[in-house]
């Protein structure tokens, strides 16, 4: 049973790399529908103001963390175990326990010219991962028909690991609609894997995604996108961590008349 800590009403996975495939490996064993979620501080703020969104990451089997700083207050909160589980890392070691264990792979999302190149990639990592099926969905909303065709195409090809690179929030909603439709034990939404893993977009440097300063990377990379996530995104993330740690403490000290 995996267990989880409370970041603003969130519940997120007290869990490394080794954790989260162990788990995974158990849920497809047992046939065990589930979808995960993959959590940066972005989706901590995001789940604030949106209480339908907090409530599918909830509901999610697994909540990784992300982000250095969900890690760091992890460990603050007496979790020692847990690291980080960055999206790109998580599916490499997937990947990686696939070969062994001979799991069937899906990818939606991207590109058509990124998910090729997504693919290749992949075999060219893992020769004898099998990758049985992917699709790139249009970049307009699809309709109904075309989206219960490209369900009944996954059901078909029957395979244990879906991956989903829609980026956050539009993935997790994705997972949680179509959870029941899809046969599939695993859903996996890992986003920005689908671009960085094929180098179509650089990686930060290791040292700076341990050190927490990986979003100052990406911000100038892309500045024009990502300049309002990250400024004013983790200027909330503090706010709501400080509003978050006196609500508990309080709490904890008067109890329920506060």
């Amino acid at each position: 049973m995996i267990h989880y800590f409370d970041v603003c009403g969130v519940h997120v996975s007290t869990i490394n790399l080794d954790v989260a495939c162990h788990t995974i490996e158990e849920w497809i064993m047992r046939k065990e529908k589930q979808y995960v979620c993959v959590a940066p501080v972005s989706t901590i703020v995001d789940c604030q103001t949106n209480k339908e969104y907090l409530e599918i990451v909830n509901k999610a089997g697994m909540v990784t963390p992300d982000g250095m700083p969900l890690v760091w207050l992890g460990k603050l909160s007496g979790n020692h175990v847990i690291e980080r589980t960055y999206g790109p890392d998580l599916m490499m070691s997937v990947c990686r326990l696939s070969e062994q264990k001979g799991f069937k792979h899906y990818l939606y999302g991207g590109t058509p010219e990124g998910i090729l190149s997504l693919k290749n990639k992949l075999l060219e990592r893992f020769p004898k991962l099998n990758i049985v099926g992917t699709y790139a969905p249009p970049f307009r909303a699809g309709n109904l028909k075309e989206e219960d065709a490209v369900i009944d195409q996954i059901n078909q090809l029957n395979p244990d690991i879906l991956w989903i690179g829609l980026g956050s929030p539009k993935q997790d909603f994705w997972m949680s609609r179509h959870r029941p439709q899809l046969n599939a034990p695993v859903m996996l939404g890992v986003g920005a894997a689908f671009d960085y893993l094929p180098g179509i977009k650089k990686q930060a440097p290791r040292w700076m995604q341990r050190s927490g300063t990986e979003w100052f990377f990406r911000l100038s990379q892309e500045p024009r996108r990502l300049w309002k996530r990250y400024l004013i995104g983790n200027t909330k993330f503090l706010f709501y961590i400080t509003r978050d740690w006196v609500e508990k403490t309080l709490h904890i000290k008067y109890g329920q008349t506060i």
